[in-house]
C-alpha cells in the first residue's frame, strides 16, 4: 500500500548555472537498482532561488532517505541537499508520478499535532471544489516523519495548468468558491507558520518548460 512507503523531499542546492545539468543527471540515474523512485523531479519558479533543485524520491522504508541524500550528494555540481521524509496521508493513494506540466505549488504547514485531525478534515472537505472549479489537482499531501513529539509538519503540492489560474483561486466568484475559500482559511488558521513557493516540473511528459523565470 502507498500509506507503507517513504516519500523523500529534497531541496537541492546546485553551483550557479548548473541547475539543468544537475537535473539531467539526476533525472537518469537508476533508482530502481538504488532499491527506489523518482517521482518527481522540479525547477524554481517563484520564492526561491533559480539553481535549487526540488526532487521526491519513494523509497520502501525509511532507510531510503539516507541512500537519496547520499547519491544526491555524490552527483556532480550538488552544493547542498536538505532532505525530509514524509508518508502520504489523503493523496497520492499510488506513486504513479505527476506526468502533466503546469505551475507546481509546493506549500508547507507546521502545527501542533492537537489540529492535526481537523486540518486533514479540512483538506478532504475543500479539495473537490477546489479542483473543480480551478482546473487544478491536489498531488499530495504527505506529513513530514521527522518530527518531534506533539509537533505535526506536511508538505502540500497542487498543480494549476498556469501562474494566471493560480491568481484566479484566490479569487472567489460565488457562494460555493466562496465556501471552499472559508474551509481552507480555518486550515491556515490551524497552522503555527505556513509558506508557498512555485516550480514547473522537469520530467514532464508533454511540455518543457523554458520559460526564463529568474
Amino acid at each position: 500500500m502507498a500509506d507503507t512507503l517513504t516519500y523523500v523531499h529534497h531541496a537541492i542546492r546546485c553551483a550557479p548555472r548548473t541547475w539543468a545539468t544537475v537535473a539531467d543527471r539526476l533525472a537518469c540515474l537508476d533508482w530502481a537498482g538504488r532499491g527506489g523512485a523518482l517521482f518527481g523531479l522540479w525547477r524554481s519558479q517563484i520564492g526561491r532561488p533559480r539553481d535549487e533543485l526540488n526532487a521526491i524520491t519513494v523509497w520502501p522504508a525509511a532507510a531510503g532517505a539516507g541512500i537519496a541524500g547520499s547519491v544526491m550528494r555524490g552527483t556532480a555540481n550538488v552544493e547542498e541537499v536538505h532532505s525530509r521524509p514524509m508518508q502520504a496521508t489523503l493523496r497520492p493513494d499510488s506513486p504513479q508520478p505527476p506526468r502533466r506540466q503546469g505551475n507546481y505549488a509546493f506549500r508547507w504547514f507546521e502545527l501542533p499535532d492537537a489540529h492535526w485531525a481537523e486540518f486533514l478534515a479540512l483538506c478532504a472537505d475543500a479539495w473537490p471544489g477546489f479542483e473543480s472549479a480551478y482546473d487544478s489537482q491536489v498531488i499530495g499531501l504527505w506529513r513530514c516523519t521527522d518530527d518531534p513529539a506533539g509537533r505535526a509538519s506536511a508538505l502540500m503540492m497542487t498543480r494549476r495548468p498556469d501562474l494566471a489560474m493560480w491568481e484566479r483561486s484566490k479569487k472567489p466568484a460565488d457562494a460555493a468558491e466562496e465556501e471552499v475559500r472559508r474551509k481552507l482559511s480555518r486550515r491556515y488558521d490551524l497552522c503555527d507558520a505556513t509558506w508557498v513557493y512555485t516550480s514547473t516540473l522537469l520530467t514532464a511528459e508533454d511540455q518543457a518548460d523554458t520559460v526564463r523565470w529568474a
